[in-house]
C-alpha cells in the first residue's frame, strides 16, 4: 500500500493537541482502509507532519475531516526511504510522537536538493580534450552559480561532473534548474556541446560536517542519473510542493532506481 506523507499549517498548535488528534484519527481510520502510525512536529514553525499507508491521499484525507476536521495543507505520496528522512529514523513514543534526542545530528529543516550532471563527459573530454572539458566545466559552473545565486540556492559541493546544492523553497530549485538548462543551451557550442540534466528531490536530509547526507539526496543523485539530456526530474514531493507555483510538470509514472526497494514516483519539467 503506498505511503503519504501529510503537512499541517497550524501556528501555535501543542503537543498534546497534536496527541489528542492522533489518537482521534486510529479510531475512524479502519473505516478507510488507513494507518496513520506516525508523526512529528516542529513547534517552532508551527508544522505537523504525519505519516500513514492509505490506498490514496483522498483516503488519508478523509480520515483526518471525520476526526477532528484539521485537513492537511498538502499530502503527498513518498517512498518509505524518504519518509525516513522526512521523519527522522528515531523511535516513537507511546503516542505515535518521533522522539528526537536532543544530541540527535537529524536537521529538521525540510530542504529541496538539487543535483546537476555533464552528461557523457568521459566522451566528451576524449573529443575536446583536457583543456577543452575544462573549458566546458567552466561555463557549466557559471551557469549553475549564477542560477543558484538569482533563486537562493546553497551550494554544497561540486561533485566532479556537475554541482549539488540546497534550497529552503521546492519551487526555487525547479526555477533554478530551468534557468540553468536554458542558458547552457543559450551558450552551447556546437563543436564542443555542452549538455546537463538535472535532478530534484524534497525532503530532510542529514547534515553533518557542512554536507547533506540521507535518503533525500540519494534520491536527488539517482533521478539526476536517470533523467535524459537537458531534462530535470523530480520526485513526487518536490512536484507536491510545487502546486500552485504556476510551473509547468509531466507526470512520468515510476521509475526503478538503484537503492531504492519500490518504484519512484517522478515527474518531468516542462522547458519552452
Amino acid at each position: 500500500m503506498p505511503t503519504y506523507m501529510d503537512i499541517h499549517d497550524l501556528p501555535g498548535v501543542t503537543p498534546e493537541a497534536v496527541a489528542k488528534a492522533h489518537t482521534a484519527d486510529t479510531l475512524v481510520q479502519s473505516k478507510y482502509g488507513v494507518t496513520y502510525h506516525k508523526y512529528w512536529i516542529n513547534q517552532e514553525k508551527g508544522k505537523i507532519y504525519c505519516l500513514c499507508h492509505a490506498p490514496t491521499a483522498e483516503a488519508a484525507d478523509a480520515v483526518h475531516r471525520e476526526a477532528h476536521g484539521l485537513s492537511a495543507a498538502r499530502i503527498m505520496e513518498v517512498q518509505p526511504e524518504v519518509a525516513d528522512a522526512f521523519m527522522g529514523s528515531a523511535e516513537t513514543n507511546l503516542d505515535g510522537a518521533v522522539v528526537l534526542p536532543s544530541s540527535s545530528s537529524h536537521d529538521p529543516g525540510t530542504r529541496t536538493i538539487f543535483f546537476t550532471d555533464i552528461v557523457g563527459s568521459t566522451a566528451l573530454t576524449q573529443r575536446v580534450g583536457d583543456d577543452g572539458i575544462l573549458a566546458l566545466l567552466e561555463v557549466h559552473d557559471r551557469i549553475v552559480r549564477d542560477a543558484l545565486t538569482t533563486n537562493r540556492g546553497t551550494e554544497v559541493k561540486h561533485t566532479g561532473d556537475g554541482i549539488m546544492a540546497s534550497f529552503v523553497s521546492a519551487a526555487s530549485a525547479v526555477r533554478c534548474g530551468m534557468e540553468v538548462l536554458k542558458q547552457i543551451a543559450a551558450e552551447r557550442d556546437e563543436k564542443a556541446p555542452l549538455r546537463v540534466r538535472v535532478g530534484i528531490a524534497a525532503g530532510e536530509p542529514i547534515e553533518r560536517a557542512n554536507d547533506l547526507f540521507g535518503a533525500t539526496v540519494q534520491l536527488a543523485a539517482r533521478l539526476c542519473q536517470h533523467a535524459e539530456p537537458e531534462q530535470i526530474l523530480v520526485s513526487n514531493a518536490v512536484a507536491e510542493l510545487c502546486v500552485g507555483k504556476m510551473l509547468p510538470m509531466r507526470e512520468i509514472g515510476r521509475l526503478a532506481l538503484k537503492g531504492f526497494d519500490d518504484p519512484v514516483h517522478a515527474h518531468a519539467v516542462l522547458i519552452s
